[in-house]
């Protein structure tokens, strides 16, 4: 019964949002509550979904005051010289502004943090793709994947939950991973260089004029009507008379610092952008007025994106004060045929896609994994290779809808939730094939157990 009602939850919430049926608002807060109430839980509804609100709470104070911080630093002009920079390096052609996209978020998600890599990179990339009239899908699809590749270094989240899980070391876990890890990123930049040649056909782009039709910067953009509804409307980042170029150095110092503050953990990070922030703010408006103004130009996708963050929060408070999460995982492991005993280390690189989307990390790392390890030991699997298999699925991982960070993503570049996924997800799906593939030809964890 709690397994149905799992995953026809998931399944409803998906359908809702892909097909537009409803807002990702709305279906967060009604469709779980509607399947709970099926499901006879009325009595403890309440606090389940107060406490998914309060796990998630640091979460959504982190997110509004880092959207916040990003908007002051765009109006200030900090970013002007890094777009002026590689507008001219790109000259205006689409397929180096998504290839450059996707270096940027690789080089930024070093830091394993997917908040920062999608502020840092939507900041620096969107005025590009918005004067260029590209589709910001292209940027939200490889900034994405790109996160979740990074995301599986030791600092990263995943790698440490899996080891904890498994008593085995991290480094152990990570290591061998590299060379596919190096794999999976060829393969994503195979993927940009493509979405790029998409968009030069697109716009009309000729390598031998650098123009196209109709684009500033390019010399009528043939955009269907379809494509022309995924496409943001054309906002002005900042008015002119919000520039400060002369605060330009001063501002990236600031934010250089709270960069390595936020590495080094000195502070907690929804702390350290509320200081971030307020700094920000008065040096570079000092005017009780203009600050006032600064605040509502942002309060949109503050609004957007934290009101997401919270209604997620009674999602995945009914999902598991609801026993629904443990209940679909033994169901999924139930189904898994003795025969197939030998392949639990690819078994595990693969569910661990669905896994992960359908639950957050620390449900499948720390309830499903431990599972799926005791079972693959019968077969000569060792619980470091599995813990190296249950990585492969976190591309597919970000685009769930109980990860917070995606809903900045998709808030920061003026993108539907729902839109992002139906373009994001095959790709997604391929860059994890190709990692699990290169994981076997390496022998990072075997096709087939030793008995």
């Amino acid at each position: 019964m709690l397994t149905l009602l799992g995953f026809g939850m998931v399944i409803t919430f998906m359908y809702l949002i892909m097909t537009k049926r409803l807002s990702p608002l709305v279906a967060l807060t009604l469709v779980p509550i509607v399947f709970a109430l099926i499901g006879g839980f009325h009595a403890g509804l309440g606090p389940m979904m107060l406490d998914g609100i309060k796990k998630i709470a640091p979460t959504g104070i982190l997110l509004m005051f880092a959207i916040l911080y990003f908007g002051v630093m765009i109006d200030a002009g900090l970013f002007d010289p890094v777009v002026g920079f590689i507008l001219r390096l790109v000259k205006g052609d689409p397929l180096k502004i998504v290839m450059g996209t996707t270096v940027l978020a690789l080089v930024i998600s070093l830091d394993g943090d997917g908040s920062t890599t999608y502020m840092i990179t939507v900041a620096s990339m969107l005025p590009l793709y918005k004067r260029l009239k590209m589709n910001p899908l292209n940027l939200t699809c490889v900034a994405l994947i790109a996160s979740g590749l990074m995301n599986l270094s030791p600092w990263g989240g995943p790698t440490a939950r899996a080891a904890s899980a498994l008593h085995v070391d991290v480094g152990d876990v990570f290591v061998p991973l590299v060379a596919p890890i190096v794999v999976a990123i060829v393969g994503l930049l195979a993927v940009s260089f493509w979405l790029g040649m998409k968009e030069r056909r697109r716009l009309g782009y000729s390598i031998l004029t650098g123009s196209g039709r109709g684009v500033p910067g390019l010399v009528n953009a043939d955009i269907t009507e379809d494509e022309d509804r995924r496409l943001p409307p054309d906002q002005t980042v900042a008015e002119e008379d919000v520039r400060r170029p002369k605060l330009r150095w001063i501002n990236a110092l600031l934010t250089l610092a709270l960069m390595v503050c936020l590495v080094v953990g000195v502070l907690p990070l929804p702390v350290l952008f509320m200081i971030a922030f307020s700094i920000a703010l008065v040096i570079n408006y000092p005017d009780l007025a203009e600050q006032r103004r600064r605040v509502a130009n942002h309060a949109g996708n503050v609004l957007a994106v934290v009101s997401l963050i919270f209604a997620a929060g009674i999602f995945t408070g009914i999902l598991s004060g609801t026993g629904m999460v443990e209940a679909m995982s033994r169901s999924l492991l139930a189904v898994i045929p003795p025969s197939m005993g030998p392949y639990f280390a690819p078994i595990t690189a693969i569910v661990s896609m669905p896994f992960t989307f359908f639950m957050s990390n620390d449900a499948f790392y720390f309830g499903v994994l431990p599972i799926l390890t005791e079972a693959a030991s019968n077969y000569g699997v060792s619980a470091v290779e599995m813990a190296r298999a249950s990585l492969v699925g976190q591309p597919v991982h970000l685009l769930s809808p109980l990860v917070p960070s995606t809903y900045l993503l998709v808030g920061l570049a003026g993108v539907d939730f729902g839109d992002h996924q139906r373009f994001t997800l095959k790709w997604a799906v391929l860059i994890c094939l190709l990692l699990m593939a290169a994981c076997l030809a390496f022998a990072i964890f075997p096709l087939v157990g030793t008995r």
